[in-house]
């Protein structure tokens, strides 16, 4: 005997179907802007990367001085890692939670950064934790604020992008 699907009997068992499927959805996608805008990140692709941004949105991240709209946020971002050869930036453990047309997001960051790939030197890498609220837009989930603490880092900074101004 195969296992049954169960099928909503009333209107409410169908709502309740549909919001848990909604969520569910919703958090799909918050996951899939992340990855998909990281993973443009990497490449340099600076405009994907800044598309996964409201206009308002604000970045928080521990050494720098908080920056305010989407263009500050770009503008801030390419002068730290325009230089660097290669970047990773894995984003780990993601976990979020959405309620109507807002939602909120965890995870940890692990960023590794090779300023010149010929050195046999480790590359700069740091670690620590996201914390994410996203607003859905007419374009479908984008990020309001991210704040990004920096736990540990190992390696140098060679080209100084990721300390205090």
């Amino acid at each position: 005997m195969s296992p049954s699907v169960p099928v909503p009997n009333s209107p409410d068992d169908a709502d309740n179907f549909a919001r848990r499927l909604q969520r569910l959805e919703d958090k799909d996608s918050l996951r899939a802007l992340l990855i998909h805008g990281w993973r443009a990140l990497d490449r340099k692709d600076w405009h994907t990367w800044i598309g996964c941004w409201t206009e308002d949105a604000v970045l928080e991240f521990g050494p720098w001085e908080r920056v305010h709209g989407r263009e500050a946020i770009l503008a801030r971002v390419v002068e730290a890692e325009e230089s660097y050869a290669s970047m990773q930036h894995h984003i780990l453990n993601m976990a979020f939670e959405t309620q109507g047309d807002r939602a909120t997001g965890i995870g940890y960051m692990w960023f590794v950064a090779v300023a010149d790939p010929g050195r046999t030197a480790s590359p700069y890498a740091m670690g620590g934790p996201y914390d994410w609220d996203f607003a859905r837009t007419a374009g479908g989930w984008r990020l309001t604020r991210q704040r990004l603490g920096v736990w540990w880092t190992t390696g140098q900074d060679t080209l100084g992008s990721f300390t205090s101004p």
